[in-house]
C-alpha cells in the first residue's frame, strides 16, 4: 500500500480522496490554487502545497508543478479524482516518468478510451454493438455530408477529444449539415486543441446508461450495475439513479456482459465507465468510456455497498480486486448534483460568499460537499456545491427522501439549482421514471422559478 497519496484535484472529490486514504491508514498530500487557500481540502490532507494562482491553467492543469509538488512532499502516488488531468494521458506517463504511481488506467488505455473514434473501433472488434457511424475523423464536410445522407438523417456531429458535451452538434436535415459540422470542428479545436470530429446516427429520446467497471492487473474485470443518467442539460449530466426503471434483469446482464468483455478487450486498470444509450427498444450502444471515476460515483457505492475510490487505490497500488462479482443492490438510489447557477438565466453561475449552509440529514441521506457557511464560492472552476444522495427500499421512497431533503437544504448568500431539483423530484413524468436525453428541452418549465 501507499504510503503518501498526493490529490491533483480540488472541492468535494479532493475530500472524498482523503477520507478513503484515511481509512486505508494512508497520507494525503492536498495541492490547492491561491483561490482555493482557504478550502476544506487544504485543512483536512496532512500536507498541502500550493501549485500557483487561481486559474486552472496555471494551477491545477500544470503538470510540473503538480509533480514538483508531489516530489517535495514525498508523496508515492496521485489521485487524479475527475475532471482536470484524471484523463490525460501525458500526465499519466509523466507520472509513470518520475515514479510516481497514477491512481488510474494506463496512458495507453486513456489514450485509446480518450478518443471517440479509437475507442469505437476497439468496441466494435470485440463485438460491443456501436452506433452507425464513420470509422474515424473526418474533415472534408461534402465527405462528411455524404456519409449522413447513407446512414440517414438526423445525425450528430462529435469532437473525437474530450467530452463534456463540447465540440457536439446536431444536424437534422442535410440543410443544417455544412454550419453544423464547422461549428463542431471550430469549438472542438477551441475546447481540445484538435479540430477532428466524426459523424453519427443520432438516436431518438434514448436513455444515457452508463456501467460501473473495475480492472485490475490480474485480469479481473467486473461490472457494479447501471445508472441512469438521463436528466441533463446540453450533455451534463444534472441527476443519476440506479437501477434504471428502463434496464430488465435480462438487459441489465447483457449490458454488463457486453461492458466488460469491453474493458477486458483493452486490459483496462482501475474504476471507468462505459457510458450507453438505451432506446425504447431495448437496443443499446456503446458511446464512450470516462476513464476515471465518476462525478455520480456515489450512486453505485450506496446501491452496491463498495467503496470504489479505495478499490481504485488498492488496485492500484498492486492488490487484486476485493470483489469478484456484482453484489446484490440494496433498494433504490438518487443523486441530485447542486450548483452555484440560476437555472432561470440559463444556468448562469451564481460565485460568492456562502452566508448559510444547512445541509439534509436522516436515514439514507448522503451528501459530499466541500461547501461551509462562510465558504467563497470561486468564479474559476466548475460550480458543483454538493451531491445529495438519498437511498429507499424501492424508487418511491428514495425519490420522497429526496424531496424532503432538498425542501430542508439551505444554501443562501449564492442562488444554487435546489429550487430546480426540486421541481424535476415533483414533476409526474419523472416520478413515472418517464425520461430521456431530451426531458429537460420538452419539460422547459422546469427551468423557471414559479410565477
Amino acid at each position: 500500500m501507499f504510503k503518501k497519496i498526493l490529490i491533483a484535484n480540488r472541492g468535494e472529490i479532493a475530500l472524498r480522496v482523503i477520507r478513503a486514504c484515511r481509512e486505508l491508514g494512508v497520507q494525503t498530500v492536498a495541492v490547492y490554487s491561491e483561490a482555493d487557500r482557504e478550502s476544506l481540502h487544504v485543512r483536512f490532507a496532512d500536507d498541502d502545497v500550493c501549485i500557483g494562482p487561481a486559474p486552472a491553467r496555471d494551477s491545477y492543469l500544470k503538470i510540473p508543478r503538480i509533480i514538483a509538488a508531489a516530489e517535495i512532499a514525498g508523496a508515492d502516488a496521485i489521485h487524479p479524482g475527475y475532471g482536470f488531468l484524471a484523463e490525460n494521458a501525458e500526465f499519466a506517463e509523466t507520472c509513470a516518468a518520475s515514479n510516481i504511481a497514477f491512481i488510474g488506467p494506463t496512458a495507453e488505455q486513456i489514450r485509446v478510451m480518450g478518443d471517440k473514434a479509437s475507442a469505437r473501433n476497439a468496441m466494435a472488434a470485440v463485438g460491443v454493438p456501436i452506433i452507425p457511424g464513420t470509422p474515424g475523423p473526418v474533415e472534408d464536410a461534402e465527405e462528411a455530408l455524404e456519409f449522413a445522407r447513407e446512414i440517414g438523417f438526423p445525425v450528430i456531429i462529435k469532437a473525437a477529444a474530450g467530452g463534456g458535451g463540447k465540440g457536439m452538434r446536431v444536424a437534422a436535415e442535410p440543410e443544417d449539415f455544412t454550419r453544423s459540422f464547422q461549428l463542431a470542428r471550430s469549438e472542438a479545436l477551441s475546447a481540445f486543441g484538435s479540430g477532428d470530429v466524426y459523424v453519427e446516427k443520432y438516436l431518438e429520446r434514448p436513455r444515457h446508461i452508463e456501467f460501473q467497471i473495475l480492472g485490475d492487473r490480474y485480469g479481473n474485470v467486473i461490472h457494479l450495475g447501471e445508472r441512469d443518467c438521463s436528466v441533463q442539460r446540453r450533455h451534463q449530466k444534472l441527476i443519476e439513479e440506479a437501477p434504471s426503471v428502463a434496464v430488465t434483469p435480462e438487459l441489465r446482464e447483457a449490458m454488463g456482459e457486453a461492458s466488460v468483455r469491453g474493458a477486458q478487450a483493452i486490459d483496462y486498470v482501475g474504476a471507468g465507465t462505459i457510458e450507453m444509450l438505451l432506446n425504447a427498444d431495448g437496443n443499446f450502444y456503446f458511446m464512450e468510456m470516462n476513464t476515471r471515476i465518476q462525478v455520480e460515483h456515489p450512486v453505485t457505492e450506496v446501491l452496491t455497498g463498495v467503496d470504489l475510490v479505495k478499490e481504485q487505490i488498492r488496485v492500484a497500488s498492486g492488490e487484486e480486486l476485493s470483489v469478484t462479482e456484482m453484489p446484490a443492490l440494496r433498494g433504490h438510489v438518487i443523486e441530485c448534483r447542486v450548483n452555484a447557477e440560476d437555472p432561470a438565466r440559463n444556468f448562469q453561475p451564481s460565485p460568492g460568499k456562502i452566508d448559510v449552509f444547512h445541509p439534509p440529514g436522516g436515514p439514507g441521506v448522503r451528501l459530499d460537499t466541500h461547501v461551509y457557511t462562510g465558504y467563497t464560492v470561486p468564479p474559476y472552476y466548475d460550480s458543483l456545491l454538493a451531491k445529495v444522495i438519498c437511498q429507499g427500499r424501492d424508487r418511491p421512497e428514495a425519490l420522497r427522501r429526496m424531496q424532503v431533503a432538498l425542501e430542508s437544504f439551505i444554501i443562501e448568500g449564492v442562488t444554487t439549482t435546489i429550487p430546480f431539483l426540486a421541481r424535476v423530484m415533483a414533476d409526474p413524468h419523472f416520478q413515472a421514471g418517464d425520461v430521456d436525453t431530451r426531458f429537460l428541452e420538452r419539460e422547459v418549465y422546469l427551468l423557471k422559478e414559479p410565477a
